[in-house]
C-alpha cells in the first residue's frame, strides 16, 4: 500500500505541471484549450527523441518545453489571426499534433517516416543523472531505515525522483505566482475576466492570448517530458483524456482549498493532482477494477468533484435560510409582547 501510495504521489506531481497549465487556459484565460492531449505527447515525444539521439536529457526537456510553447502559440494564432472558434482551434491542433508526433518519433528511427512509440530503458534521463548523485549523499538508507522503524516493510528503492519533481514543482509555482501579479501577468488574467474592458486600455487582447496559450502549453510539454523520463518511455496516445485530468486536478483542488489568492489556488491545483492520483491508485486496488478502467474512473471523479461541491453549498444554503427563519420567528413574538406592554 505505501509503495503504491509512494508512486502515487510522484506522478501527482508531476502531472502537477499539467495542471497549472491547464489552470492558466482554463481558469485564467477562460479559454477551452483541448491542445492539451497534443502538446503533453509533443513534450514526450521531444524529450524521448532528443534522449534517445544522444542529447543531453536537460537539453532535451528544454527543447520539449519550447515545442509545447510552439503548440500553444498556434492554437492562439488559430483562433485569434484566424477567427476560428476556441474549442474547434485546440481540437484541430490536437488532431495535427497527433500526426506531428508520429514524425518527430519517427525521427529515431531509419526505415520509417513515423514511430508510434519509443523505449527508455537503457538511456540517461533526467532523474538516472540526479539518482547518481543523490546515490552517494545516504539519505535513502536512512529515511528507508526511518520507515522500517515504524513498521513499514516495503520502502522506496530511491527517494532522489520525489525530492527533484518536488523541486521542480516548488520553482514553477512560485515563478507561476510572481508572473501572474506582473503587468503582463495581471493583462493576461484581465483578457479572460473581461476582454472589452482591458482593449480600452488599448492592451492587445490577441496578443495576450496567443501569449497565455503558449506557455500553458509549454507547461504541459514540460510535464509530459518528465513523464517519458520517468516511465521509461513515450507513446503517442499517452496524452488520451489528458485534459480531463488536469481539469480534475483544478476542479478538486479549488473545491477542497478555494481560491481566495493565486497563491492559494496554484497550491490548490498542485495538490489537487496528487489528490487525484491517490484517489486512482486506491480504486485501482479493488479488485474488480482493472487499469483499462483508469478513463472510467477519471470521468467519475471529476463528475463527483463537479457535482458535490453544489450539493453541499445547497445544504450549507437551506441551512443559513432555516436559522435566519428560526431567528426571524423568535423576534416576532418578542416585537409583539413589546407592543402589548406598551
Amino acid at each position: 500500500m505505501f509503495l503504491a501510495l509512494f508512486g502515487a504521489v510522484e506522478q501527482g506531481i508531476i502531472y502537477a505541471i499539467m495542471a497549472l497549465g491547464v489552470y492558466l487556459t482554463f481558469r485564467v484565460l477562460d479559454f477551452p484549450d483541448l491542445t492539451v492531449d497534443g502538446s503533453f505527447v509533443t513534450g514526450a515525444a521531444t524529450a524521448a527523441t532528443m534522449v534517445l539521439l544522444g542529447y543531453h536529457p536537460i537539453l532535451a526537456t528544454l527543447v520539449a518545453i519550447v515545442a509545447g510553447f510552439i503548440a500553444g502559440c498556434m492554437t492562439g494564432i488559430l483562433h485569434t489571426k484566424g477567427k476560428i472558434n476556441p474549442l474547434l482551434s485546440g481540437i484541430l491542433m490536437m488532431i495535427a499534433l497527433y500526426s506531428i508526433n508520429l514524425r518527430i518519433m519517427g525521427l529515431t528511427a531509419e526505415n520509417t517516416i513515423g514511430r508510434p512509440n519509443i523505449p527508455l530503458l537503457n538511456s540517461e534521463t533526467i532523474f538516472s543523472k540526479f539518482q547518481a548523485f543523490w546515490s552517494n549523499l545516504g539519505i535513502d538508507d536512512a529515511l528507508n531505515s526511518l520507515l522500517k522503524g515504524m513498521g513499514i516493510q516495503q520502502v522506496p528503492g530511491t527517494w532522489s525522483v520525489l525530492i527533484v519533481i518536488v523541486i521542480i514543482t516548488i520553482l514553477i509555482k512560485l515563478v507561476a505566482d510572481w508572473f501572474l501579479k506582473t503587468e503582463v501577468g495581471l493583462a493576461i488574467r484581465a483578457t479572460g475576466d473581461n476582454k472589452r474592458m482591458i482593449r480600452s486600455f488599448s492592451a492587445n487582447t490577441d496578443t495576450l492570448i496567443i501569449l497565455g496559450l503558449g506557455l500553458s502549453n509549454a507547461l504541459v510539454a514540460f510535464s509530459g517530458a518528465l513523464i517519458a523520463q520517468y516511465s521509461k518511455f513515450a507513446d503517442v496516445s499517452m496524452g488520451i483524456g489528458m485534459i480531463v485530468i488536469g481539469l480534475a486536478s483544478v476542479i478538486i483542488g479549488e473545491a477542497i482549498f478555494g481560491t481566495k489568492t493565486i497563491i492559494r489556488t496554484t497550491f490548490a491545483v498542485i495538490a489537487g493532482a496528487i489528490i487525484y492520483r491517490i484517489i486512482l491508485a486506491l480504486a485501482l486496488r479493488v479488485d474488480f477494477l482493472d487499469s483499462g478502467d483508469m478513463k472510467l474512473i477519471t470521468a467519475i471523479i471529476v463528475i463527483l468533484a463537479l457535482i458535490l461541491p453544489q450539493l453541499i453549498n445547497k445544504r450549507k444554503e437551506r441551512k443559513r435560510k432555516a436559522k435566519r427563519a428560526a431567528e426571524l420567528t423568535e423576534i416576532k413574538p418578542v416585537e409583539q409582547g413589546g407592543k402589548g406592554l406598551a
